[in-house]
């Protein structure tokens, strides 16, 4: 505690979560700046990348959005970009020709196997074991769903 300040008061910029969490996603999405680079990726796009190569089929796009929690408009850019470096492809679901579908290319499946060294060559740069990774998503999972859990009005 800073001098001055009540014990109980929770008005320092060090007891804020926001700023915590802030800083930390900043910190840590910089490190993948040189990991990513080398395959020609951002790190939104690697995130896209990483969804798709984790499924068995095409996606819509509006199933991928659910997926990396983001709106259709702000993914559409980050799709086109990555269908005019021949890493995907978006085509119109012949029973819906209201939706996209997303599949990799064959350079962008390829690309899956020299990503394969970014998840451990960011564990080493973090200083971090396996377990205290996953414990850390663990607890950050729990944020997000109770950040989106309706609040329930007072009676």
């Amino acid at each position: 505690m800073s001098a001055g300040l009540a014990d109980d008061d929770r008005l320092t910029i060090e007891q804020q979560v926001c700023f915590a969490l802030a800083v930390a996603s900043r910190d840590v999405i910089a490190l993948y700046r040189p990991l990513l680079e080398p395959l020609g990726l951002t790190h939104p796009q690697y995130l896209v990348m990483v969804a798709l190569w984790g499924q068995t089929g095409p996606i819509s796009v509006k199933n991928l959005s659910t997926v990396l929690k983001l709106e259709p408009p702000s993914l559409s850019p980050l799709l086109k970009r990555l269908e005019a470096a021949g890493l995907i492809d978006r085509r119109r679901d012949p029973t819906d020709e209201r939706s996209l579908l997303i599949t990799p290319t064959p350079p962008g499946q390829e690309l899956r196997h020299r990503a394969a060294t970014v998840p451990n060559a960011l564990l080493e740069r973090l200083g971090m074991s396996l377990q205290e990774l996953e414990s850390l998503q663990t607890a950050l999972i729990r944020v997000i769903d109770h950040a989106n859990t309706p609040i329930t009005p007072y009676p």
